[in-house]
């Protein structure tokens, strides 16, 4: 492969769409170049479980051969993505990255996937995720994923192979499931885009379920705007999820070009300046608050003193419904669950009565704060996470006190739940580097079914900075 041919990886989904539509570059080329690089670098990342070698290049040629023919083509037509393997995929084995699933093969694909087709792409594999999407893995069955800025930190999770393969070049863009930040995270940590839609926006049928209030399908993805064309090609109701909004799909794309001028901005206080937030990661949220500012935004502190509890609000409810979906399995099956898996669930299993519908009552309280603070800003802005990504044993050590829980399990959800306990949509996008050299993301959230005007501050941002544009080095 040449330096122009390993630089195509790098250019996102929207670009290279037109390069194809332009016949710039073929598909067959794309996917022999994702394919290469899979190849060359997935043994120490670990972003795939599944690689479809010849059912890519297959698909491919029958793209290009389309191309050729002449005649109007799908938005994605010709560009290679990749999905957590989470969703179905007909004929292609899905493990919800869990041993207990290891030879489940699906008939059906799921909505999202089926759309994304449907859309021109050409599916590249299925990419590694923490076990039934929970988070905590201690080991995984698939390989560790591993950061591309840093092999040695954790690359987010629970769609870990999805954060780490767009930012690492190893496909266009990718798709991510967010129950409570697993879209975001992994999309900050690792320095790319992640969208949670507006909860019931997407389609979740042929999606493994964790917590059916929460669950969001929603994209991984290099720039903003292609980000907006993923989230085109999969939103919409669908008679097979019920809970599906039946609200007609916007596009997305007129908006991009709106900027941000007029738009009040919410700086959350509580999780901008709040003392577990590290100082790098203030700085660079505060700064481009500053970038916002001077686009023509209006930015005010705000305080929304709830959030700070969200984390142990999402775990009381999101682990006590997965405890309930796993409660078989966890009686005929528990050793074939990762033991950090395994814990966590018979841990929900045990959660009173009464403290779930304490949960539900602070839920019900900090979406009514959520709500009140968005009918006074457009957006509200904050942190993705308190601290850029941390090492991978910081993760896997053992907890030796009582006070050390909270910093473990609820800290960092606190950032990335609240938009998942409101069933708001929110963003993650880079907005800067740590001295060590680890990225760090700024996340904007909006009123529910306003992904227009999410996308389009963030993009406004976007063009105004180059955090973007950097490429890591363990995927050279």
């Amino acid at each position: 492969m040449t330096s122009d041919h390993a630089d195509l990886a790098f250019l996102g989904a929207s670009r290279l769409a037109a390069m194809v539509r332009e016949r710039k570059v073929s598909p067959v080329e794309l996917v022999r170049v994702y394919l290469e690089r899979i190849a060359r670098l997935d043994g120490r990342l670990r972003a795939y479980i599944t690689v479809l070698h010849d059912a890519a290049l297959d698909r491919a040629r029958r793209a290009e051969a389309a191309v050729m023919r002449g005649g109007a083509l799908p938005p994605l037509h010709g560009i290679p993505y990749a999905v957590k393997d989470q969703f179905d995929t007909a004929g292609v084995l899905t493990t919800v990255g869990s041993r207990l699933l290891e030879t489940n093969v699906p008939n059906e694909s799921a909505t999202t996937i089926a759309r994304l087709d449907a859309a021109g792409g050409i599916l590249l594999g299925k990419l590694n995720l923490t076990e039934f999407a929970l988070g905590g893995t201690q080991r995984f069955p698939f390989g560790q994923p591993r950061n591309p800025w840093n092999l040695d930190h954790d690359p987010g999770g629970s769609s870990s192979g999805s954060g780490i393969a767009v930012a690492a070049g190893l496909c266009a863009a990718s798709l991510g499931e967010d129950t409570g930040g697993s879209v975001r995270s992994p999309a900050s940590w690792c320095g790319v885009v992640g969208l949670r839609p507006t909860w019931s926006r997407v389609s979740r049928h042929g999606c493994f379920p964790l917590s059916w209030s929460m669950d969001t399908p929603g994209p991984i993805t290099r720039t903003v705007e292609d980000a907006t064309v993923l989230l085109q090609a999969i939103a919409g109701h669908d008679s097979r999820d019920r809970l599906s909004s039946r609200r007609p799909v916007p596009e997305y794309a007129r908006a991009l070009s709106e900027g941000v001028r007029g738009l009040r901005v919410g700086i959350v206080r509580e999780l901008t300046f709040g003392t577990e937030t590290d100082a790098e990661v203030r700085g660079a949220v505060v700064a481009a608050a500053r970038s916002l500012e001077g686009l023509g935004a209006l930015t005010d502190e705000t305080s929304l003193p709830r959030l700070a509890l969200a984390g142990a609000i999402f775990m009381a409810l999101a682990d006590a419904d997965g405890a309930g979906l796993h409660h078989r399995w966890l009686r005929t099956r528990p050793m074939d669950y990762d033991q950090g898996t395994r814990r966590r669930l018979l841990t929900a299993s045990l959660i009173p009565a009464a403290v779930q519908q304490r949960a539900a009552r602070a839920r019900a309280a900090l979406r009514a704060e959520m709500y009140d603070a968005l009918t006074r800003y457009d957006l509200l802005l904050c942190p993705t996470a308190h601290q850029a990504a941390p090492p991978i044993a910081a993760g896997q050590a053992m907890i030796t006190a009582r006070g050390q829980v909270a910093g473990r399990f609820f800290t960092r959800r606190s950032y990335v739940t609240p938009a998942a306990l409101a069933r708001t949509p929110a963003i993650a996008l880079p907005c800067g580097f740590t001295r060590s050299g680890l990225p760090i993301g700024l996340q904007l959230i909006a009123r529910p079914f306003e992904e227009a005007t999410l996308l389009r501050a963030a993009h406004a941002y976007e063009q105004q900075s180059d955090w973007w544009r950097r490429r890591p080095p363990d995927a050279a």
